[in-house]
């Protein structure tokens, strides 16, 4: 059991935190009712994140025994067996689904896009160069969006697009630390990274690293969003979104930390410390403004 766990990499469980955003911006945060939806879809997303993560490993089994960190994972190394993996994979997906749908048919057609997306990438997606690094973005996009309706809450444009695009920011460096820190042996552990050279993941992130920024910006002070909150101060949360990613950046190349973005989240106090003033900034703005809650039930 504790093999199965670890196999279900609980550390990367908090990118399925993106399901609040919704909950966040729709000024319902300490609502008790939605705030329990919301709780409820993270469970459902975090138990399929988990069985696409068992099935990819399934998948991935030669190749990681081939990798210095990943042939440490529990099916790599033997502490599980790919029938247990599968039979667990295939009880987390049921349950997560029949939650997504019981809360909501949008959100558990949502997470079912989701998972057929996630499999996709397991399966194919993957070796496809630039669609691999997309599915895997899009993938962020839907947590936004299932977010959205598991409170009856309208998700906005402007979050699909900056979820996108901060998916795209993170994912890219991680592409070139597999690259140097594989050297040679990069192909043969996974063939699709011989597609990516160090100048051409350099010059994708700077695109999308100017995108994120930019985009942002205009939503700060964008009409729709100043009348939302009543309010353009969320612009006063720009410095540390600039903070956030220029040390995202200088960890990435000056400190060779690209292999995964979540480790770095959590182990680098900085970020970790900029990332909780940015959520305190936009709690502190958003719900102090006169802008009114966004009704729930008319979720899109």
């Amino acid at each position: 059991m504790t093999a199965f766990f670890r196999a279900l990499r609980p550390h990367q469980w908090t990118k399925n935190l993106l399901v609040f955003a919704a909950l966040l911006f729709s000024k319902h945060l300490f609502e008790p009712e939605p705030f329990l939806r919301a709780l409820l879809a993270f469970v459902a997303f975090c138990g399929l994140s988990g069985a696409v993560y068992l099935w990819n490993d399934v998948a991935d089994i030669e190749q990681d025994r081939l990798h210095p960190k990943k042939k440490k994972r529990p099916l790599a190394a033997g502490e599980l067996s790919i029938r247990a993996a599968t039979l667990g994979a295939m009880a987390l997906v049921v349950a997560a689904l029949s939650l997504s749908f019981w809360l909501d048919a949008r959100l558990g057609l949502c997470a079912s896009a989701y998972l057929a997306l996630n499999l996709g990438y397991s399966f194919g997606l993957k070796h496809v160069v630039i669609l691999d690094v997309l599915s895997l973005s899009l993938g962020f996009v839907l947590r936004a969006l299932a977010g959205g309706f598991a409170i009856k809450a309208p998700v906005t444009e402007w979050l699909l697009v900056l979820t996108l695009l901060l998916a795209l920011f993170l994912a890219h460096p991680r592409r070139r630390h597999e690259n140097s820190s594989l050297a040679d042996g990069a192909s043969s552990h996974r063939a699709i990274l011989a597609e990516y050279s160090p100048y051409l993941i350099d010059q994708m992130t700077s695109v999308v690293t100017a995108s994120v920024v930019t985009a942002y910006t205009f939503y700060t002070l964008s009409p729709e969003t100043v009348s939302k909150f009543g309010t353009a101060k969320l612009s006063w949360t720009l410095p540390l979104v600039l903070y956030g990613i220029f040390r995202y950046l200088y960890l990435v190349h000056q400190k060779d930390r690209g292999d995964s973005p979540t480790d770095m989240l959590l182990t680098d106090r900085p970020l970790l410390v900029t990332v909780a003033l940015w959520v305190a900034l936009v709690i502190a703005i958003v719900y102090t403004a006169q802008g009114a809650a966004t009704p729930l039930g008319v979720s899109r």
